[in-house]
């Protein structure tokens, strides 16, 4: 898995990339595509708070603790899930 301190600075450059590691290809992505073009810093934003609720949710999910409410505004499993349940493995809510 790839370190957070790494994300951050590849997410400094790139946001739309930093979105890409974590959400994958889709409506995250997508948005923070469109964030960057439409101004730098919203997409920083953006991808700064998808960030923060991914590691937020698998800090909960490594500590045990179940929260089954979504983020506002996050459209990716991955993120909402903290990485749990990404690919062939069920999601733990």
């Amino acid at each position: 898995m790839i370190s957070a301190l790494i994300l951050v600075i590849i997410t400094i450059f790139l946001p739309p990339v930093g979105v890409f590691m974590i959400a994958g290809c889709g409506a995250d992505l997508l948005i923070n595509i469109l964030l960057t073009i439409l101004g730098y810093f919203p997409g920083h934003i953006h991808a700064f708070y998808l960030e923060y609720v991914y590691f937020s949710k698998r800090e909960q999910a490594q500590q045990g603790i179940v929260d089954n409410r979504a983020a506002p505004g996050v459209y990716s499993d991955n993120v909402q899930t903290g990485g749990s349940g990404y690919g062939t493995m069920p999601p733990t809510y």
